[in-house]
């Protein structure tokens, strides 16, 4: 069986390697709403900050005079549909079961993420009428290319043997509410206009022919939900949806066959919502420059969303395109995503936090090509339309243990408040390892700074993770004066995600017998005044993996299964064994407004890597400059370089003709090691907005000395509250 991604493009999932207009359009669109909203909250957190509150607002404002409702509001949610379609043809009929389990290993099932915006008016009676609009999108596809939707397998009398689906790609709603809001409490009834827009597919089972139309679906939705305030200018609701789609006739071609549906679901949200106006008493006082946030905040929300575009002309390549080539004609594509990262205080020191996301686009070859690959904003998986994830959900908790009182201030994934420089710190949910391994202050963070896979982490680190590079784990970080002691156990993808046979490798081992243990040590030091910091990681993976050396024995063995082919060879291999990794990372500050970084790192070559790039050995240096002295203060300028490289082992792999997770040209005759820099300039619309311009050199992408350089250039927009 080929890999995962060759799977998912002969089903529609991954894009052809041409331009898609309507889908970029498309993204577009969904790119600049979301962007449009966060940059209105962000303008209206700091307007509220800077001018009025409430005054004495507590931080969950339960107690007092009644709550304001009026205004507008924006928010998220975050649910789950089911339903059941009865669908006919001639000669045949059924029902199909629209609900797909929620499988949370591979973040597939039923489960929906989206936005919505509306008005409240509220009578003197406490009579609220209002509107809303709103958008949602399902999950990421299974093996099936089902989210929210059903498939069935029936016999045609004309026919033979057929398979009919359909699977929701987007899905939104116009609607009107009336409520009642006793004190801080809204009760309301919603009803309204619905549409979906699906994808249906009819396949017969006998000749293989498949048609897939794109068909959209008209109907209407009424429910109930109860919202309640949880913090100044935010409130949060539950809400049940009946929505009916009707009836729809689609004629195939292909077969000539009729085919008639209907499309009713259910669905429960819980969302959260920004109130733009004032979320005091109608009437109530107001101050002006009074401190903007209570002391302690139970309930924390922040908000980001990144739009990047990458494309490169072509290059010199004296070999045909392999699997896992960076196409030499050229091309050019776009990822979007948008993420809300909820805190919830549970008791002292204890945070919940919960990251649900949307995410839409593909990286340069469906995210192939080079072993530092040029865009961290793309995944192993893409998909033409936005899909909801839920990449986040884990429980932190801080023990303090003396030294210093530092002052924390409220972030991303972070309360504000206080805590000891020495202290202990647990972490156990679903997380990223870098979210605690291999941090760097310069080189961290694709969103805001360098691009590169193998610059905003080492490219040698092989940390587990699904094909978004999420795991369910474990961890510990021990602050003690000046040094910092990390763990922990993660735990590893269900297959590698390189070499052949791999379908189920973009999700996690349902087991948890494979898994990857991390240590870390880090020592803060000063150098002419100015902080530093370095950093020791190691790694070892314990799994199912194979050896590159005994895959190209048995592809060269003739009476071998695999003879030939060494990607299912590697496959065939795969056994327990481990695979080990180290590597150094260093952050030294020069001034105020300069720092340099440097990483170097090994792995074991002669065995298969996991889960994030092939790359055995490689070093990197860069440095950061902001803009102060040029009087742009938020602005930074990057610039950092980097090699990476193999063992002989594993080039031996790839020469006899094997695919790695991002490389496999067909043939490696002339190994060279793969040379990068990458430049960039970030430009501050405001300090929580920016636009990036990015400019990479790739020499020998995918360590093929036959082919480029590849000159990639970038545009990313950013903005969070």
């Amino acid at each position: 069986m080929a890999d995962f991604a060759r799977i998912l493009s002969n089903r529609a999932f991954s894009r052809p390697r041409g331009a898609d207009t309507a889908c970029t359009v498309s993204s577009l669109k969904f790119w600049l709403a979301v962007s449009a909203a966060a940059i209105v909250v962000a303008s209206a957190e700091r307007a509220i900050a800077d001018d009025i509150i409430v005054t004495k607002a507590p931080a969950i404002p339960f107690t007092g005079p009644a709550y304001n409702w009026n205004g507008f509001y924006f928010g998220g949610h975050l649910g789950a549909a089911w339903g059941s379609s009865n669908w006919s043809t001639p000669g045949a009929s059924g029902s199909t079961s629209l609900y797909q389990p929620i499988d949370t290993y591979d973040e597939a099932g039923s489960f929906l993420a989206g936005f919505q915006g509306g008005y409240n008016y509220m009578l003197p009676n406490r009579v609220l009428i209002g509107g809303e609009v709103d958008a949602s999108f399902p999950a990421y596809p299974n093996l099936s290319g089902l989210t929210i939707g059903g498939t069935t397998n029936f016999t045609s009398p004309t026919f033979g043997p057929e398979n009919f689906s359909e699977a929701v790609l987007a899905s939104g709603t116009v609607r009107g509410r009336i409520g009642y809001a006793p004190g801080h409490w809204l009760f309301y009834a919603t009803g309204g206009f619905a549409w979906t827009y699906d994808r249906q597919t009819l396949t017969n089972l006998t000749t293989g022919a498949s048609e897939s139309p794109f068909v959209w679906r008209l109907g209407w939705a009424a429910g109930a939900g109860v919202e309640a305030p949880i913090a100044p200018h935010w409130t949060a609701k539950l809400e049940y949806l009946f929505i009916d789609y009707g009836n729809k006739t689609y004629q195939f071609s292909a077969e000539a066959q009729p085919f008639t549906s209907n499309f009713p679901l259910q669905e429960v949200r819980a969302g959260v919502n920004y109130q733009f106006a004032d979320s005091g008493p109608v009437g109530g006082p107001l101050v002006t420059k009074a401190p903007p946030t209570p002391a302690t905040d139970n309930v924390n929300f922040h908000g980001q969303t990144t739009g990047t575009w990458q494309g490169y002309p072509g290059f010199r390549s004296s070999i045909p395109n392999g699997p896992n080539s960076l196409p030499s004609g050229g091309e050019g594509r776009e990822t979007v995503d948008a993420t809300l990262y909820a805190g919830l205080r549970l008791w002292k020191g204890a945070e919940l936090w919960v990251s649900p996301e949307i995410d839409q686009g593909f990286g340069l070859a469906n995210t192939h090509g080079a072993a530092g690959f040029p865009s961290g904003e793309s995944y192993k998986l893409g998909f033409d339309d936005p899909y909801a994830r839920v990449q986040r959900y884990f429980v932190r908790q801080t023990i303090d243990l003396g030294g210093d009182t530092q002052k924390v201030d409220a972030d991303i994934s972070q309360f504000a408040g206080s805590q000891t420089a020495n202290r202990l710190v647990l972490w156990v949910g679903k997380f990223a390892v870098v979210d605690i391994f291999d941090t760097n202050k310069y080189a961290n963070n694709p969103k805001t700074d360098f691009l590169n896979w193998t610059l905003i982490n080492a490219g040698t680190f092989d940390y587990a993770g699904d094909a978004w590079g999420y795991s369910y784990a474990a961890a510990a970080e021990w602050y003690q004066g000046r040094f910092t002691f990390r763990g922990g156990i993660f735990d590893l993808s269900a297959t590698p995600a390189g070499g052949g046979m791999n379908a189920p490798a973009y999700g996690l081992d349902e087991g948890f017998s494979q898994l990857q243990y991390v240590g870390e040590i880090e020592e803060r030091h000063e150098l002419w005044g100015q902080p530093g910091k370095l950093k020791v990681t190691a790694f070892l993976s314990h799994g199912r993996a194979g050896n590159f050396q005994d895959a190209v024995t048995a592809a060269a063995t003739p009476g071998n299964p695999n003879f030939g082919d060494p990607s299912n060879a590697l496959a065939a291999d795969r056994s327990y064994r481990n695979r080990t990794g180290v590597s150094l990372n260093l952050e030294q500050q020069f001034s105020e407004t300069v720092g340099v970084f440097a990483r170097a790192g090994w792995a074991d070559g002669d065995i298969e890597p996991w889960d994030f790039t092939d790359v055995d050995r490689t070093v990197q240096a860069g440095a950061s400059i902001g803009g102060k002295p040029w009087g742009r203060s938020d602005d930074t300028i990057g610039i950092a370089g980097v090699l990476n490289g193999l063992a002989p082992a594993h080039i031996a792999y790839l020469s006899a003709g094997g695919t790695g997770i991002l490389i496999g040209d067909g043939s490696l005759t002339n190994y060279g090691i793969e040379q990068i820099v990458e430049a960039y300039y970030s430009y501050a619309i405001t300090s929580s907005t920016k636009v990036t311009f990015d400019y990479q050199f790739i020499a020998h992408p995918g360590y093929n000395a036959d082919r480029g350089p590849a000159n990639v250039f970038a545009g990313r927009f950013h903005a969070q509250f």
